[in-house]
């Protein structure tokens, strides 16, 4: 029961990087509050084309207001850093999306969409922002349905076998690993939504739930926007506007400003809470190399019946989770084996993480000390 248990933490648990308070920011790493922009589809997945009347797509105009909103968030908010799945016409699968964020260690997750009315009616107008949930209507799932889709598309379905969000011990697990980010979620969304009322003037029809993947399966405070329906002949003429992205861009931005003043981030100097010390050089036997394969509440054992055959597994208690490892070593280049020892046992969102001196720092910083 512990193993199979534990299959399905594996999948939806990652490292937290810092501990929430209600409304107190804490940060042990020692870089910059880090958001990650997620341009939705890409690529071949055009996302929904509107009402055919202009080249540009839900890919296009999603891209857009993603680059735009980060190149107003580096401009005016100091000691936040900006990343994307993708800043071009390029088609990031679900996974690597996920798998990016989890990675980079990112402190907000933030997926841009547009919507669309299914048949031809195109009534159905005005913006949504999605958090991770099960509180789900008919509505909300055709959005929910569209946006998963892609995954026909992709070549490698191995990856998402474990995705059912029609299972009721898929649903259970869900709810009880991902509420440490839903109520900060469910914040920044609130913020989003009366933005896009107050300085876009446009409609919102509010803040909702769904099992979209890419939420699921980032372990931070993440949302899904739905800027408007393409499908709605107004509103698609809104946004495919300069006017249009302009305002929803200053709304996003406006939004987001908010929320970090709610987490007490200082934008202009952001104080970290035990950060590791600088030094000018760092000994290569102070940085270890461990692959994470899982976290949970519950301690197990950390013994090969426990997780699928793999020994020298090795674990830590941060905050009210226990992380579990695999391997141990010092060169990063032997990471790449012990990944794919993890991955061929099951472990599809295993990802690499640095130690320094015992104490877990981010890997940009791990290899920036080692030797080129």
């Amino acid at each position: 029961m512990q193993t199979f248990r534990l299959s399905f933490f594996v999948l939806f648990i990652s490292v937290l990087t810092f501990s929430f308070n209600s409304g107190a920011y804490a940060q042990s790493k020692s870089d910059a509050f880090v958001i990650m922009i997620d341009p939705g589809h890409g690529g071949r997945d055009s996302g929904t084309p509107g009402t055919g009347r202009y080249k540009t797509t839900e890919k296009d105009i999603a891209l857009d207001v993603s680059l735009a909103l980060g190149k107003m968030i580096k401009q005016k908010l100091s000691n936040v850093e900006v990343v994307y799945t993708r800043e071009k016409d390029v088609y990031p699968t679900l996974n690597g999306r996920a798998i990016v964020a989890n990675k980079k260690d990112v402190d907000l997750f933030i997926s841009m969409h547009c919507n669309a009315q299914p048949g031809k009616k195109g009534t159905a107008y005005g913006s949504e922002t999605y958090v991770l949930g099960t509180t789900k209507n008919k509505q909300n799932l055709e959005v929910a349905k569209r946006e998963n889709s892609v995954i026909a598309l992709e070549e490698d379905k191995e990856v998402y076998k474990d995705f059912n969000p029609n299972s009721a011990a898929f649903i259970n697990v869900l709810e009880y690993t991902q509420e440490e980010y839903l109520d900060h979620s469910t914040k920044l969304a609130r913020l989003i939504e009366d933005e896009f009322q107050t300085t876009a003037k446009r409609k919102s029809r509010g803040v909702k739930q769904n099992i979209f993947y890419v939420l699921a399966y980032t372990y931070m405070p993440s949302v899904l926007v739905e800027l408007g329906f393409l499908t709605h002949k107004k509103e698609e003429d809104f946004l495919n506007s300069k006017k249009g992205k302009d305002l929803m861009t200053k709304s996003l931005f406006n939004a987001i400003e908010k929320y970090l003043k709610y987490l007490n981030v200082n934008t202009e100097s952001v104080v970290f809470v035990n950060e590791t010390p600088k030094t000018e050089t760092t000994p290569l036997n102070a940085i270890e190399f461990k692959i994470q394969i899982a976290a949970s509440s519950k301690a197990l054992e950390p013994k090969p019946y426990n997780f699928k055959g793999l020994d020298n597994v090795s674990r830590i208690k941060e905050g009210k989770l226990y992380k579990y490892f695999y391997g141990n070593t010092n060169s990063y280049q032997a990471t790449k084996q012990l990944e794919l020892e993890a991955r061929e046992k099951g472990y599809t969102s295993s990802f690499v993480v640095a130690f320094k001196d015992g104490k877990k720092i981010s890997l940009d910083t791990a290899l920036k000390t080692l030797p080129n």
